[in-house]
């Protein structure tokens, strides 16, 4: 049997970072707190056996994408010490990736980019990109199936067709049973199957 894995102050204070971080942001399209995801992300790496580090990268890997770019990356880096910020930078889509004041690539590329990127990172980084994933289809397919929400869902995307979306996440799954074969991402695939069906 395996050691559990401790959490410490360090998990505290990046519980606290992300909460202040993310502030007011809510997952796109609903009321629900952005640091739902981000527990959830976190409390799948735990429970997959994921060390503190992991958790806490699980915790901010939306922190550089989402609320500051290089600058924040360089504040968890100080914060929370080079294992978090390299896990958090790998996670990212692509802000990072991109100098200051450059245009983003065209969304397809960008996604094509990162499913490649994942071919680079290690088994820790895989399997926090894909909790993220798992939470992010689960809440997909929770709000396709609400009468209120249904199909809308896919507008939350930057107004991307559900087709895009839907290609976006079978890519994944696929790399993930590749690069990650296991429990999560055969649950990751079962969902964007029901996806595709609903």
């Amino acid at each position: 049997m395996s050691v559990a894995t401790v959490l410490t102050d360090r998990f505290d204070r990046a519980l606290l970072y992300a909460t202040h971080v993310h502030g007011g942001q809510v997952r796109k399209g609903t009321t629900i707190p952005y640091v739902a995801h981000l527990l959830a992300v976190a409390a799948t790496v735990l429970e997959y056996g994921g060390s503190e580090d992991m958790a806490i990268a699980g915790l901010l890997h939306d922190a550089v994408e989402d609320q500051g770019g290089e600058p924040r990356l360089a504040d968890i880096r100080n914060r929370f010490g080079d294992r978090v910020a390299d896990i958090v930078r790998s996670c990212s889509d692509s802000v990072v990736n991109t100098a200051v004041g450059q245009k983003k690539e065209a969304w397809r590329v960008r996604k094509l980019d990162y499913i490649e990127h994942l071919k680079t990172v290690d088994r820790e980084t895989l399997l926090i990109a894909l909790s993220d994933k798992v939470h992010n289809a689960r809440s997909i397919l929770r709000d396709l199936r609400k009468p209120e929400v249904g199909t809308a869902v896919f507008s939350r995307f930057g107004n991307r067709p559900r087709e895009d979306t839907l290609w976006y996440y079978r890519e994944l799954a696929n790399a993930f049973q590749k690069l990650l074969p296991g429990q999560l991402a055969e649950e990751l695939m079962e969902i964007v199957i029901v996806l595709e069906n609903e």
